[in-house]
C-alpha cells in the first residue's frame, strides 16, 4: 500500500463538501437534492464510479465549478468519492439534505479552507483515508476573539 496526500485544487477558495456515496445514481440524487434546498444553487459535482466502467460522473448548475469538480474528483480517483464546489452559498445550507440521500455515507469535509486529501493506494484501487481541512491552531480565542466571531455571524445573517 502506498499513501500520498492530493492537494484539492481550489483557486477562489469556494466553499466544498467532500464525501463518499455508494451508487452510480448519486450524481442525480445530490444535484436534485441541492437544487431542491437552495433555489438557483450554483454548483458543480463529481462522483467518482468504483465499478463498471470507473467513470468520473458530473453534474451542476454551473460550467466552472463542474469542470472543477471533474478535475478535482479525477485527481483523486477514489472509489464512490464525490466533490462539491459552489458559489453564493454554504455547505451549512445543504449539509443536513446531503446526509439524508440515501447512497451517502460520510462527509470528510465542508470546508472553504485548502484540504489536502490523505489517499492510500493498493492493487485494487485507491481511497480516501481522511482530510486536513485548514491550517494548525494558533492559539487560543480571547474576549476580543469571541466578540469578532460573534460579530460576523451576525454580519452574514447566521445569528440575530
Amino acid at each position: 500500500m502506498e499513501m500520498t496526500v492530493v492537494q484539492i485544487e481550489n483557486p477562489e477558495s469556494l466553499n466544498l463538501v467532500l464525501g463518499m456515496s455508494h451508487f452510480i445514481k448519486t450524481v442525480e440524487d445530490l444535484h436534485e437534492a441541492v437544487v431542491g434546498t437552495v433555489p438557483g444553487a450554483k454548483f458543480g459535482i463529481a462522483f467518482c464510479e468504483a465499478s463498471d466502467k470507473c467513470l468520473v460522473r458530473w453534474s451542476g448548475t454551473d460550467d466552472e465549478l463542474v469542470e472543477l469538480a471533474r478535475k478535482n474528483a479525477y485527481t483523486l480517483s477514489c472509489g464512490h468519492s464525490f466533490i462539491i464546489f459552489m458559489r453564493d452559498m454554504f455547505p451549512i445550507n445543504i449539509k443536513n439534505t446531503l446526509m439524508n440521500v440515501p447512497e451517502v455515507v460520510r462527509l470528510f469535509c465542508c470546508t472553504a479552507n485548502p484540504v489536502q486529501v490523505i489517499v492510500a493506494e493498493t492493487d485494487q484501487g485507491r481511497g480516501i483515508m481522511g482530510v486536513i481541512d485548514g491550517f494548525t491552531s494558533a492559539g487560543i480565542e480571547t474576549e476580543d476573539d469571541i466578540a469578532a466571531r460573534k460579530g460576523f455571524l451576525r454580519a452574514i445573517g447566521y445569528k440575530a
